[in-house]
Parts: structure tokens; sequence; C-alpha cells
């Protein structure tokens, strides 16, 4: 990964997000954070859902965990010079938005399957819905009125195209002494969402579902691609 340059749809990219931060920052009324309410992305059944959000809740980022846009950013410059340079710019970016709304679809998914199991049907109006329980109560609030932001789906996805089309690169990880091959390290981070998603842990805010949807919409992303440039080569070899 030495030599790195920074192609266009990255460095887009990232001015893009960094612009977002900023602004989410800076417009910043009375405590509170406007954009976050216009351009992170709500449940599909919730009244502050728009039809952008979809779209926009991959330039947003938190206002009060700057990590959360560093090791994003960090990522994106990081995997994503390295996939544009191989792909081109245009399969770069369908590849980015399609694994950030993969991501947003998988935790859509999850969401509505609480729902229903904790309310026994789906709940057309949630204004005239009274819950029964206070855990009704907080899980009901948090996926109606709670937003998702990030570019974390979509970074997720850049993380297995990377290790799946170069799994021999040897990464430098944080608290580990030695390089570790992206075969290795790159699964059990997929490991580890999974597993904090399927806990639940109390106070923990982060969608992980929407990392592993992003991961897994760029598994099957890869998969095609390299199975027809495969056919391709074998054809007219």
């Amino acid at each position: 990964m030495n030599n790195i340059h920074l192609p266009p749809v990255v460095k887009n990219l990232l001015i893009i997000n960094i612009l977002f931060f900023i602004g989410t920052l800076v417009f910043h009324p009375g405590g509170g954070y406007p954009l976050i309410d216009w351009f992170a992305v709500y449940y599909f059944g919730s009244e502050k859902f728009r039809i952008w959000q979809p779209i926009t809740y991959m330039f947003m980022h938190s206002p009060v965990d700057y990590f959360h846009i560093i090791f994003n950013m960090f990522a994106l410059y990081s995997f994503g010079s390295v996939l544009e340079s191989k792909w081109g710019a245009k399969k770069f970016l369908i590849f980015y938005f399609i694994t950030g709304l993969g991501a947003l679809a998988l935790q859509w998914a999850v969401q509505t399957f609480e729902i229903y199991h904790s309310v026994g049907h789906l709940i057309s109006d949630i204004s005239s819905y009274a819950p029964k329980t206070k855990a009704e109560y907080d899980l009901l609030s948090d996926i109606y009125f709670g937003p998702m932001l990030g570019a974390s789906g979509a970074i997720f996805g850049l993380l297995v195209a990377f290790g799946m089309l170069y799994p021999n690169a040897e990464l430098l990880i944080m608290f580990i002494p030695i390089p570790v091959k992206a075969k290795y390290i790159i699964p059990i981070y997929i490991l580890v969402e999974l597993f904090l998603g399927v806990k639940q842990f109390e106070g923990d805010s982060v969608a992980h579902y929407a990392h592993l949807g992003g991961a897994l919409i760029g598994f099957i992303l890869v998969k095609i691609w390299k199975d027809k440039d495969d056919t391709f080569y074998t054809l007219y070899e």
C-alpha cells in the first residue's frame, strides 16, 4: 500500500464528507444539530424520514465522536484509493453507493423484524400506538426517532473488497505490533461486528447490522465482478 495516490472519486468523497461534518459542527443553533435531522437517515416508517436520506446519510458523521469520521475517512483513503485505481472511477462509485444502500437495507430489515417481534405486528402509524412496556417504548423510540449516519456501511464494503482482491496484503492494526494479512484480520473484524450486533450490549448505539450489510453486499459484488472478469480472460486467452 505504498505510494497511494488520491484518485478523483475518493478525493471528492473525502471533501464532501468533511464539508458535511464541518457544517454539522458550525450549524449548531440552540444546542441541536439540524443537519442531522435533515441528512441522517431515519427508519422508513418514521415521520422524520425524507426521500433523500438514504444517500445523504453516507456523508454525515457524529459531531461528538471525532473518531467516527477519522476512522471512516482514513479507511476510505487507504482502501478506496487502491480499489478506485483498480476498478476505475465509475465502477468504484457504483460499488460505494450500492454497499451504502445495502447497509441501510439490512439495518431496516433488522429493525422491522425487531418491531414485529416486540409488538406482534407492524405499526402503520407510530403516533397512534401506545407501547405496553418500557422496553417496548425504548425499542420503538430508538427505531423511529434515532437517526443513522456515517459512511461505515460503504467502508465495510471497501474492507471486504480489499480483503478479497488483496488477501495477502499486510496491514498494520492498532495495538497489534506486527503486520497482519488482510485475509485474516478482515474476517475477524466482520465476526466481531456480527457478535456485537447479536448481543446488543446496553448503551451501544452503533448500527452493527448496517456494517454487516455493507460487508455482505461488498462480498456479493466483488464475487460477481471477479467471476465475470475470470470468465472474460478464460474465453479470450
